[in-house]
This record gives C-alpha cells, sequence and structure tokens, in this order.
C-alpha cells in the first residue's frame, strides 16, 4: 500500500484557521503550514509558560494573523473567523491537563465543550470553510482498562473532567456533523491522539517536560505511577494525520466526515518507567527518577488506540517509533541549551521527519 502524505502543493496558499497556535503542538504545525506557504490565521489564549515554543519560533511572524483571545468568547471568535475567511479550519485550543481540570473543572468544561460549540457555530456560517478539523484526544473514550485498542465507534466517557470534556467535545461534534453538516460544502471531522510528546513542551505536569526540566537543572524527576501505559508518539505523527485528513475532506469530504485515531503502532504503547528509562539512557548519567509515593488523584492505568481505520482508508501510518521520537527531543532540547536558532532546528526535524520512509 502506497502511503498518503501531507502535500505541500495542497497547502500553499491556502488560508487556515487555526485555533490553541499559541500552544505546544499547535506551535509546531503552525510552523509546518507556514513552511509549506500556507495562509495561517491564529486564535488562542497568549502562551502560558516561560519560555514556550510561540515566542522561541516567532510563530508571530511567519503567520498573517495572530488573535491573542479565548474560544469561550464566541462574538470574537466569529468576527475573527469571518474576516480570516478560511479555507480550512483546524480546532486545537484546549484546557488539555488532566490534574489541573480536577481543581478548575467549570473551566476545563467551559473550555473543552462550550468552546467547541462556538468553533461549529462560528464555522458552519462561513461560506468559504471546506473542511473543519476538530481536534481532541484517545482520553474521550469510556477507558475500562482493557489491553485492546479503543475504535472509533466505542463509546464515550472519562473519569476525570478533562477526559470527560473531551468525551462530549466528540459528541458535539456528531451532533454539529449530522445536524449542520451533513449536506453543507464544508466537512467535519474530529481527530484522536495518543500522549504527543516532542521538543518545546514546556507544560506543566506533563511527563516529558517535567523529565526534561529535572534533568536540565540537576534534580531528580518525580514519577506518580510508573506502570501506567500509554500511546506514546511524537508531535509530528499526529500532526501529519490533522493535515492528511484535512486534505482528504477538502478533496472528497463525505467519504472522510467521521472520527480517527491518529497513534502509535502497538509496540509504542509503553509504560512511564519504559519511558523514562530510555529517556534517561539517552540523556546521560545525570538523569534520575524515583517513585513519587504521595497520595495522587485517578488516572487512567492503561490506554490503547486502535487506528486501522487511518491505516485503511486514509493510508496514513506513523513513522518514528518511541526511541527515535526520544531521541528526536533529546537533539531539540540540547540544541536548545546549546542556544541554536531553534525555528531552524524544528524546521529541520519536520524536513527529518518528511522524508522519513516507511516500508
Amino acid at each position: 500500500m502506497r502511503l498518503a502524505s501531507v502535500n505541500s502543493e495542497f497547502w500553499k496558499n491556502k488560508s487556515v484557521f487555526l485555533t490553541g497556535h499559541t500552544g505546544f503542538k499547535g506551535g509546531w504545525l503552525a510552523l509546518w503550514l507556514s513552511s509549506m506557504g500556507a495562509k495561517v490565521t491564529g486564535y488562542a489564549l497568549a502562551p502560558n509558560t516561560t519560555p514556550n515554543l510561540f515566542d522561541m519560533l516567532a510563530i508571530d511572524s511567519l503567520i498573517e494573523q495572530s488573535h491573542i483571545a479565548d474560544i469561550r468568547d464566541l462574538a470574537t471568535l466569529q468576527k475573527a473567523m469571518s474576516e480570516a475567511k478560511p479555507d480550512i479550519v483546524i480546532h486545537m485550543a484546549a484546557q488539555p491537563l488532566v490534574r489541573y481540570s480536577y481543581a478548575n473543572p467549570v473551566e476545563t468544561y467551559a473550555t473543552n465543550v462550550m468552546g467547541t460549540v462556538h468553533i461549529l457555530e462560528s464555522t458552519r456560517t462561513i461560506e468559504s470553510v471546506r473542511a473543519t478539523v476538530v481536534v481532541t484526544t484517545d482520553k474521550c473514550y469510556e477507558n475500562r482498562e482493557r489491553g485492546a485498542g479503543y475504535r472509533e465507534d466505542e463509546a464515550m466517557g472519562g473519569f476525570d473532567p478533562y477526559s470527560s470534556s473531551k468525551g462530549c467535545a466528540e459528541l458535539v461534534s456528531s451532533a454539529y456533523r449530522q445536524s449542520y453538516f451533513s449536506k453543507s460544502a464544508n466537512h467535519l471531522a474530529s481527530a484522536r491522539a495518543g500522549n504527543v510528546i516532542g521538543g518545546g513542551d514546556w507544560s506543566e505536569d506533563r511527563l516529558i517536560p517535567d523529565a526534561i526540566k529535572a534533568f536540565e537543572s540537576g534534580n531528580t524527576l518525580m514519577i506518580r505511577n510508573p506502570l501506567a501505559t500509554r500511546p506514546w508518539q511524537h508531535v509530528l505523527e499526529p500532526l501529519s494525520g490533522y493535515l492528511i485528513l484535512a486534505q482528504s475532506l477538502f478533496q472528497d469530504g463525505e467519504k472522510f466526515s467521521s472520527a480517527w485515531n491518529f497513534g502509535p503502532k502497538d509496540a509504542d504503547n509503553r509504560s512511564v518507567q519504559e519511558v523514562i528509562s530510555s529517556l534517561c539512557q539517552q540523556w546521560g548519567p545525570d538523569a534520575k527518577w524515583q517513585q513519587d509515593s504521595s497520595s495522587q488523584p485517578h488516572e487512567a492505568g492503561l490506554l490503547k488506540l486502535d487506528c486501522s481505520k487511518a491505516s485503511k482508508q486514509l493510508r496514513w501510518e506513523p513513522k518514528w517509533n518511541l526511541e527515535t521520537a526520544i531521541e528526536k527531543i533529546i537533539q531539540w532540547h540540547k540544541a536548545y541549551l546549546a542556544k541554536e536558532n531553534m525555528q531552524v532546528i524544528t524546521l529541520n526535524q519536520i524536513d527529518q521527519y518528511i522524508n522519513t520512509n516507511i516500508s
């Protein structure tokens, strides 16, 4: 089977409305889109960490317009999208943290559920839009901690407010697709990725960012649940899936208007302990960790995606295994510590990914 690829010619001069462009995944995607000649309008809150990828990659200077605003503000969002007249909308803005959601459930639901409603309410009224991709998460499923991967048609759920809010966002997307988009020229799909890792993530309370910060400062990394298993993948893996999905929606929308999983191969469903052991080995002798024995809120112990639908129908497959992903993360952060040009480094990794051939 010949695999699909991100088509740079397709994206040249396409008008793209991207929410969440100031975040980790959004920064990588904004850079990738701009490098292909897309005209990107970003809409997101200001970056919430220092340092952050948005400033480091000078995203503001690469895109057409950057709106620092809240997706919970429907009027401002509608005005920004209407002025941008996008061909494609990619919705990535979210409250993305499980533990934060326990402390801030109202903000989490307002952002992830009503924010999605606002995006879909805005995009359905703009005639220029031909494809809309709503990005959620693998945690949207009713997780029964089973060994088999979850398929796109399985029940939504979520133990914690974050996971539940993303399940709700999927239900919102499904309802809008059936109610408003089924006979529209604008085709709607949702995308669910695994645990995304990569250079330039300084978010609080995430495994790889916490590890890198600990290693850079010479501290011991504290791990909550070393036996928890997740579908780990480099950030470029799901981003390539979103782009291929958007291309497919734009060109043959009705066929691809549904939900899609973009996760790693089964071999990269690994425990936290395995990931950290590999990270420590590649980082060097100063990297060390130990288990945190304090009481912790509930988090899923086992989570896995079945991505056979994306493989068969979109001809999408992951390219980099976990060891390669960790190698790229360490290269990225060591380049950052060496004060290299991180826009160049990040573009180089995108090129390396594009030029990786798989059998």
